[in-house]
């Protein structure tokens, strides 16, 4: 699985019935974005080859990276986004079973 962690994760965001979205950064809103759409463990399997999940995780991680100002980190994911886009990409096998498995045993 790609790396979209940050360093410094921010806590997930609550708001109370009327409260707008001003009152946070554009940074804690895309950290927030990156957390509601990185596929978590339990759902790894059944979303790896899910195109849009992936290209929407690398996105929202690069858009995190960007707002940080670190453009060198955001590159790669927005080009794994495109990746995942134009097909160019697929998610490679697990290593605990599949093909490489069935060799192994």
């Amino acid at each position: 699985m790609p790396d979209t962690s940050l360093s410094a994760k921010t806590a997930p965001t609550v708001m109370a019935p009327g409260n707008s979205l001003s009152q946070f950064s554009a940074a804690e809103l895309a950290q927030a974005l990156l957390e509601k759409l990185a596929i978590a463990d339990r759902d790894w399997h059944r979303l790896k080859s899910n195109r849009k999940a992936r290209a929407n995780e690398q996105a929202a991680a690069a858009i995190v990276f960007l707002l940080k100002d670190q453009s060198e980190e955001a590159l790669p994911r927005l080009q794994q986004a495109v990746a995942w886009l134009d097909r160019s990409i697929s998610a490679p096998p697990c290593e605990s079973h599949g093909d490489r498995a069935k060799e192994e045993g």
